[in-house]
């Protein structure tokens, strides 16, 4: 544990937050993906696998535990919640999601680092997780308006994997045998696919305006 990955972890926790109360208390999940959010539920469920059988720390497991808890939990509301799926945009949220699950799943079929089933998932929530974004971001863009609610979402998750990629470089100038490079790789993808969205959200933030998004 260092600095960043704590920085990290708070960052993705608060964007949990921010969407779990976007969506009880204002009872809509208007310009959330639900495909997306299905993505997160099968990144946390294939990379936690080790949960009952790997103990590292009681941080650890919580933070395990609560990821996987509110993934599901948002999924649940935005399909079968009365009120909140009334307001799930199904017209725009039409990204062909299947289609990373299984370029992701073949690529750690290729790219992992140990032919073990645990390993082999742990491969495939990383590349997954870092496409998962796409279905949210291009919701937004054709929605072009974003919520104050939704943009900060957004903009926490985006920022959780920009820490990681801070701890990943400090690890590697600390740790003699740090060999993460699944991880660093598709950390730098999943950051960079953020890259548009920070921008105009820095512009909002500056002109003190609704963020709005180009279509």
């Amino acid at each position: 544990m260092n600095i960043f990955r704590l920085a990290g972890d708070m960052t993705h926790l608060i964007s949990v937050l921010v969407l779990l109360l976007k969506i009880y208390a204002t009872k809509s999940c208007s310009g959330i993906s639900l495909k997306t959010q299905e993505l997160y539920a099968i990144v946390f469920l294939a990379r936690y696998l080790d949960l009952f059988s790997d103990f590292i720390s009681l941080y650890n497991t919580v933070m395990k535990l609560v990821f996987i808890g509110s993934s599901l939990a948002i999924v649940w509301c935005m399909r079968y919640h009365r009120v909140v799926r009334r307001s799930y945009d199904r017209e725009l949220d039409t990204f062909r999601y299947w289609i990373l699950v299984g370029a992701c799943f073949a690529l750690a079929l290729v790219l992992h680092e140990k032919f073990t089933f645990q390993e082999l998932f742990w491969a495939f929530s990383i590349y997954l997780e870092a496409v998962a974004i796409l279905p949210q971001l291009v919701l937004l863009q054709r929605s072009g308006n974003v919520d104050n609610l939704t943009g900060q979402y957004v903009f926490f998750l985006g920022a959780y994997r920009a820490f990681y990629i801070l701890n990943w470089i400090y690890r590697y100038l600390t740790e003699p045998r740090f060999t993460r490079w699944i991880s660093c790789v598709s950390g730098l993808v999943q950051t960079a696919l953020y890259a548009d969205f920070f921008y105009y959200y820095f512009i909002s933030w500056k002109n003190n305006a609704k963020l709005q998004l180009p279509a």
